[in-house]
């Protein structure tokens, strides 16, 4: 599939990086890893009211509910999508057989899987009592697919005839389907039917006992965000409009699914551990705002002189993810700042610390920006 590019239409040229995909990432990066733990150590430091409100988002809900913090996975998921149609379509453009790029994302996935078991604790577990499902082992698995749909789809609709598909089967499934012993519509941890999927279908631990929030339908409804992602992503490379009008579109298209979720959440509740359909709306629709937001400050206005702290955590985000997992960042910069709350206020140490273990973070992704080092699964 070919887009026109006849003369007078603005489209994202092949070969050329978006600037805003990789901020994008990079920013949800940064607030996973050290940005998010700032922020609750600047709220016990000054105890104001509005920075104890902002800290507050920091957290995951427990269950039903939606918070800030509860976006930074799904985000991650719809901005890998939306870089779909520039690592599909461009090399289908360039004569490269779809066998070798089914080759190229079937690898990305399995390693995705491999990281995600390490990530869990295989080596220290001696490969006993392992759990498979991961956030490493769901993000390979919405981006197989979605790529796989993008790539055999020989017109975009089909790759939105997929999406409202992908959503509709997991409603059905989560609303009317009745689990066995629990009757249908459930949305509790241990009687849902997530947790009867996870429990029939996948092998080993499960992170909650009786469901895992990266379990079965949880992967399922990961697709569909991945695939919003890409969808967003063919808009901005190859719709025949001018780019803030792509950006406007992409907003719009996020600025619904809001609303639709908002508008459901009555009798269908967002709850991030089931990957609910209305938390993948709203989560979906959230990120299609950023993404329109990033876009038009970043490729369309050319605001670019502050995006490298994030680009550079963008580009090897796989990189840092597991490095916080490995690595004792706490402890480094523990060693290094813990005087400043000797000679200052002791509630402000935790502050310092924070600071230190975000600077470490970035230094290291940032000398692999240098040396042109990334981590591409």
């Amino acid at each position: 599939m070919r887009p026109n590019s006849s003369p007078g239409i603005l489209r994202t040229p092949a070969g050329e990086r978006l600037q805003s995909l990789d901020t994008l990432r990079g920013f949800d990066m940064a607030m996973l890893v050290g940005g998010a733990g700032i922020i609750i150590a600047l709220a016990g430091a000054t105890g104001r009211g509005w920075i104890e409100s902002l800290a507050h988002q920091m957290h995951h809900v427990d269950w039903e509910g939606f918070r800030f913090y509860d976006l930074i996975f799904p985000l991650f998921m719809f901005v890998s999508g939306a870089a779909i149609p520039y690592a599909i379509h461009s090399r289908l453009e360039k004569g490269v057989k779809r066998p070798l790029l089914l080759r190229k994302i079937s690898i990305r996935f399995l390693w995705l899987v491999v990281f995600g078991i390490l990530y869990n604790g295989a080596l220290q577990r001696g490969f006993t009592d392992l759990r498979y499902a991961s956030v490493l082992a769901q993000i390979g698995f919405g981006y197989f697919f979605a790529a796989l749909i993008f790539l055999y789809s020989s017109h975009i609709t089909r790759a939105f005839f997929w999406l409202i598909g992908i959503i509709a089967g997991v409603a059905i499934l989560q609303l009317f389907v009745p689990v066995p012993g629990y009757g249908a519509g459930t949305f509790e941890p241990a009687t849902s039917m997530n947790a009867w999927l996870d429990r029939l279908l996948i092998p080993g631990r499960l992170y909650d006992g009786d469901f895992d929030p990266e379990g079965v339908l949880c992967m399922v409804s990961a697709v569909s965000v991945t695939l919003m992602g890409a969808l967003a992503g063919y808009i901005i490379r190859s719709f025949r409009v001018t780019p803030p009008k792509k950006a406007l579109f992409i907003a719009f298209a996020g600025a619904a699914m809001v609303l639709l979720a908002l508008l459901l959440s009555p009798v269908y509740p967002v709850i991030k551990k089931m990957w609910t359909v209305t938390y993948v709306l709203l989560t979906g629709g959230i990120s299609a705002l950023l993404l329109a937001l990033f876009y038009f400050l970043i490729d369309v206005r050319g605001w670019k002189s502050w995006t490298l702290f994030f680009r550079v955590f963008g580009m090897n985000s796989i990189t840092i993810y597991m490095a916080d997992r490995i690595i004792d960042f706490h402890g480094i910069s523990h060693f290094f700042l813990n005087w400043i709350s000797v000679h200052f206020s002791e509630k402000w140490g935790p502050v310092f610390i924070a600071c230190g273990i975000l600077a470490l973070q970035w230094a290291l992704v940032y000398l692999l920006y240098r040396k042109k080092i990334f981590l591409r699964v």
